[in-house]
């Protein structure tokens, strides 16, 4: 895969025989033993994936906090120490160009967390507005993921109590054997557990105490279907520069409460006063049948198409197809019944609300 950013950790999944593909620029791990397994393993246990081709940069100072709130749809001056929020990065007509993790660290220190394939305009973007604040440190950490019902308990095993003592969304640097590393309580799973960064020095020595605690390598394949069943839009397929937050259901990501300017306000104050005309929903399939993305959604008996699905996958935990689509707001209530085409086949889809998968209660 000649041109292709490797992982830090790329000889760990090789021996593990994971079948790696191209994303956005990087050699991933898809699958190591198959994606429904890896599915399973964390659904039922807890699984581990290598995210570092995320992008991670440091915003620094006493001006940090309002240097990001010129970029970001979040007022994250309101973001207390220790905790972390998703956030958006909008143009000026409210178009949605990335979606984003924000970390409140001790010391005025904002950790932010990019998409893989807009890590370059994101970072350019931050260096814009606060200079030599602005440090990207992709190359130098790794970035795991631990989800899943033990997610936590195995990360209080290696990590030490600390972490069994942080909430959903906090985050926090802890010592571990001497070396720093920056946890959070996030994921992209629907599932409990954390995110570690840690440097690059030391990664291989966490990733072999996660797996040897019983976390499963998990891949992108798997991390896809996670996060479909629990409805989370994935950017460049569910959400881009064409979509709108208040559509996509993405309001709690946008403050428009406070005094302080950011790159497309007025658009997206005018936005949220208007009707909506489409809004991003959930299908699931009513008989056996793939959905993918690009998929044409139709109603019962209509030959042309009122939407195209965005994201589309087998649902391991619910054993049926499950996709989204912007659907005009008179067909996006649940229990609206309307029709894929897969492959010539109108395969009858029903709108339901989200999450497709909602965990069982103890």
């Amino acid at each position: 895969m000649g041109g292709l950013k490797r992982l830090v950790l790329h000889e760990r999944h090789e021996a593990l025989g994971a079948r790696f593909a191209p994303f956005a620029g990087w050699e991933m791990p898809l699958q190591y033993g198959g994606i429904v397994g890896e599915h399973e393993g964390v659904r039922e246990r807890v699984g581990v994936f290598d995210v570092s081709h995320l992008a991670r940069a440091w915003v620094e100072g006493p001006e940090a906090a309002a240097l990001l709130r010129s970029v970001t749809t979040f007022d994250v001056t309101t973001l207390p120490v220790g905790k972390a929020h998703y956030s958006l990065y909008c143009n000026e007509a409210g178009g949605i160009e990335d979606d984003v993790f924000i970390y409140h660290l001790p010391g005025e220190r904002w950790l932010v967390i990019h998409n893989a394939a807009n890590a370059d305009t994101d970072f350019e973007r931050l260096r814009a507005v606060a200079g030599a604040a602005a440090s990207e440190v992709t190359p130098e950490t790794v970035m795991l993921a631990v989800q899943g019902p033990d997610a936590v308990a195995l990360l209080s095993s290696v990590l030490g109590e600390s972490f069994a003592a942080l909430e959903a969304r906090d985050c926090a640097e802890l010592d571990w054997d001497g070396t720093p590393v920056l946890v959070a309580r996030t994921g992209y799973t629907g599932e409990d557990g954390g995110e570690c960064i840690v440097g690059a020095d030391r990664a291989a020595d966490l990733w072999d105490a996660l797996t040897a605690g019983g976390a499963s390598p998990a891949g992108l394949g798997a991390r896809d279907t996670l996060r479909l069943e629990a409805a989370l839009p994935l950017h460049g397929n569910d959400i881009d520069e064409t979509t709108h937050p208040f559509e996509a259901g993405l309001g709690f990501a946008v403050s428009l409460d406070d005094e302080a300017p950011f790159t497309g306000r007025e658009a997206l104050a005018a936005l949220k006063a208007e009707p909506r005309t489409r809004r991003l929903a959930h299908l699931k399939a009513q008989e056996r049948g793939v959905l993918r993305s690009g998929y044409a959604v139709r109603s019962p008996g209509e030959d042309e198409a009122v939407a195209s699905l965005t994201s589309g996958a087998f649902s391991p935990s619910l054993r049926i197809g499950i996709g989204m689509a912007y659907l005009p707001v008179q067909l996006a209530s649940p229990g609206v019944a309307l029709e894929v085409d897969v492959r010539g086949r109108a395969l009858p889809v029903e709108v339901v609300r989200r999450p497709f998968y909602r965990k069982p209660r103890q």
